[in-house]
């Protein structure tokens, strides 16, 4: 169902209550709190622009992190307003809270083309509840309803579902934003009937994650390649040892199912023919989360379907990269949801290079191709490959959720065209 898009709207001297992904990467430097990576923001910049030429008054909602219904100064959405100040080359108005008397005062003193962000939503227990008293404080400064957090979409929270229903409810328009546009767009329509070869990409670290996933793609695929850590359950399925990899043993039926299906529909479904494994070593050390650090000592590649009982794969290695490599270079639409291996750590980041490397030479042949969110941006992105791609989703569970036919509530609340 087509929605409702900022290009429908007149905004002339309105009050625009905009939802954004403003959950950015944070870090502290010398006492002060800085953002590692603005991308969220600037990706809305072309929404808030066309609003801001047409007169609207902006009010921008987003969240940050995960407070926990707590005012947590850490989370605090200030250095966001300094950074989207900078960018629109504007001031940007800033309220230390989301609803009350002094964010009513001071989005009625906004004049057209002003922009205010208000602080983190998730502050309030309530958002995460979508409780309607809070979407009915939240949308007391909003005539109208501007989406544009993909990213959030798949949650029905106040300020991603309630505020819409409350601003349809007294006769207002919801309308998708045009980054949102260009998500259900890519991650939709392009989907619906692809140019073949039709080939799908997937990685990451569980069967259980995607499968959904793979099921309803097998529908539509000519190729599925698997990579990342799942693929060792699916090697499981097959009989293989997996030695110490990451597996699944509660999802080997389903991934027989998978292998079945894809046999049935006549869709080529890859496995990897060789990897990189390595032995894992518990250290003392702990992470920024507190988990113990693993080291990972010889790393080396692995031309056997099983694993050494000592190892764990980590990569796809040199012959799969090639034969994935073919497939993909005769692509005319390419979708790519997920990493070959650990590529944060160098000795396992080749596979993932190799294959975005792949994505991007198909894509200036003509192929459309699709990032399908989270560690799949992160990866092609650190490849240098970002601006060689088609399009690259800023959803990650949302684009998963899509992606599975789910409907999200966040576009499900806006406007029917």
């Amino acid at each position: 169902m087509a929605k409702l898009t900022v290009r429908d709207l007149n905004v002339q001297g309105k009050r625009v209550f905009v939802r954004v992904d403003y959950n950015v990467p944070l870090e502290e430097k010398d006492g002060n709190v800085v953002i590692t990576d603005d991308t969220r923001i600037r990706e809305t910049l072309p929404t808030l622009r066309m609003l801001i030429q047409q007169g609207g008054r902006l009010i921008l909602a987003a969240h940050l992190g995960r407070p926990k219904g707590k005012r947590e100064p850490g989370l605090s959405l200030r250095p966001v307003a300094a950074r989207l100040a900078d960018l629109l080359g504007k001031p940007v108005a800033f309220v230390d809270d989301c609803i009350g008397e002094k964010v009513e005062k001071t989005a009625g003193a906004l004049q057209p083309g002003d922009v205010l962000l208000l602080e983190n939503v998730r502050f309030y227990k309530e958002e995460e509840a979508n409780d309607p008293a809070f979407a009915e404080q939240l949308a007391r400064v909003a005539d109208l309803y501007v989406n544009d957090a993909f990213g959030a979409a798949h949650r029905a929270h106040a300020s991603t579902e309630g505020v819409a229903r409350v601003v349809r409810a007294r006769g207002g328009p919801c309308a998708a934003g045009l980054l949102m546009e260009r998500e259900l767009k890519f991650l939709g329509e392009e989907l619906e009937n692809p140019a073949r070869p039709f080939v799908v990409i997937l990685g990451g670290a569980k069967v259980s994650d995607k499968i959904k996933v793979i099921d309803r793609l097998l529908e539509k695929a000519d190729t599925i390649l698997i990579g990342g850590a799942m693929a060792y359950t699916f090697r499981l399925a097959q009989g293989y040892k997996t030695g110490k990899s990451l597996v699944e043993p509660d999802q080997i039926e389903v991934a027989r199912a998978a292998l079945e299906k894809a046999k049935a529909r006549n869709v080529r479904f890859l496995l990897p023919v060789d990897d990189v494994v390595a032995v894992p070593v518990q250290t003392d050390k702990l992470d920024k989360k507190g988990k113990p650090i693993i080291e990972w000592q010889n790393p080396r590649v692995n031309s056997d379907l099983n694993c050494p009982d000592d190892a764990a794969g980590l990569d796809i290695g040199p012959a799969t990269v090639k034969a994935y490599a073919e497939v993909i270079a005769q692509a005319r639409t390419i979708l790519w949801n997920g990493p070959m291996g650990l590529f944060e750590n160098k000795p396992f980041a080749a596979g993932t290079n190799a294959i975005a490397q792949a994505v991007a030479d198909a894509t200036a042949r003509g192929a459309k191709s699709i990032i399908g969110g989270g560690d799949s941006v992160k990866a092609i992105n650190r490849a240098g490959l970002g601006e060689r791609v088609t399009f690259m989703s800023t959803g990650g569970g949302a684009s998963l959720e899509f992606l599975e036919g789910r409907e999200l509530p966040g576009v499900a609340a806006l406007t029917d065209k």
